[in-house]
């Protein structure tokens, strides 16, 4: 099976089956007589994220596309490849890392997947997995770059002959910019709004660009009184709130491009720059790209399943695609 181990969803493929599970990286856990005990994982766990009472705690155990707490994060893969597997004892599972991930969280990651069970381990890069997920030749000997903008991670990547040229992965993507919204409320309104607010409020209303304007109601805690309180914001305020994350994702794009080969700088600007993640479907930021650098941008066709469906691509394919495992 194919792990895509993000820090906001995980999504198992499993081999001549397809996409089997799509649900958040979140593990709730109760602490019974010293012990931790797993009371929800998943959509259910989501679900209790800022409302649990002092025994329970729901958890992210990723952070910033690498494991953050173990323990937890074993739980969590053992529950999933449980749920999508009835027949395989121990499957054999490739797992993503980030292309900026060290040595030991690339351990870390391994070493969760064989204590959840796994016979054998192989890791791959997103960027590479992105890749093929969104059809991209590149086995070819092209220029193909692909910019992919997770929860945790955004992973910009030059590939050409089954191998990364020019990689630049940064910890600024769709959990930064929940971060930025929350943080511009409590300076600019005095609100205390909880990250599953901030996340709707950038979905609904959050764009890179300017976009008709439009304006939603947003509630949360009067951080002077401390009482409930509903606000009426803009969509250009919360473009503005945006803004520093959004920034860090286009330089970084600037900065892979620097420092590409010009044989392949020059198919990119033929074939363009391919978009895949969940960042990739806020308003107008292909376009932000696409004004900043002068390159054709593309958002690929499924962005939210772009790296397990390559990832899958390659569990089908290993003796095709096996330079580009790890």
């Amino acid at each position: 099976m194919a792990i895509d181990l993000g820090t906001a969803n995980t999504l198992v493929y499993v081999k001549g089956k397809g996409i089997l599970l799509n649900e958040p990286s979140v593990v709730a856990i109760t602490e019974i007589k010293g012990k931790n005990h797993v009371l929800a994982v998943g959509e259910e766990a989501k679900t209790m994220l800022g409302k649990t009472p002092g025994n329970i705690r729901a958890i992210r155990p990723m952070a910033d596309g690498v494991i953050a707490d173990f323990d937890v994060a074993e739980e969590m893969i053992k529950h999933f490849i449980k749920k999508v597997n009835n027949s395989i004892l121990s499957p054999q599972v490739v797992v993503c890392v980030p292309s900026g991930a060290t040595a030991v969280e690339r351990r870390a990651i391994q070493e969760s997947a064989e204590a959840a069970g796994a016979r054998r381990v192989f890791l791959i890069e997103e960027p590479m997995a992105a890749a093929i997920g969104a059809n991209l030749p590149v086995g070819e000997p092209a220029g193909n770059m692909i910019v992919d903008i997770g929860g945790g991670t955004t992973e910009v990547a030059v590939i050409s002959l089954g191998g990364i040229v020019v990689a630049k992965s940064i910890r600024v993507a769709g959990d930064e910019m929940d971060t930025a919204i929350i943080q511009w409320f409590r300076n600019e309104h005095k609100l205390e709004v909880g990250p599953s607010t901030a996340e709707s409020i950038k979905k609904s209303v959050g764009s890179a660009m300017r976009v008709k304007t439009e304006m939603i109601a947003v509630k949360g805690r009067d951080l002077v009184s401390g009482i409930p309180k509903t606000i009426e914001v803009s969509s250009d305020e919360i473009r503005q709130a945006l803004k520093d994350p959004i920034n860090a994702i286009v330089e970084a794009v600037k900065r892979a491009l620097e420092r590409t080969p010009p044989e392949l700088s020059s198919d990119i600007l033929d074939q363009g720059i391919i978009m895949t993640g969940g960042g990739s479907m806020l308003k107008g930021i292909d376009q932000l790209i696409r004004e900043q650098t002068s390159v054709p941008v593309n958002i690929a066709e499924d962005p939210l399943l772009s790296v397990v469906r390559g990832t899958g691509k390659v569990l089908e394919d290993v003796k095709k695609y096996e330079s580009v495992l790890i």
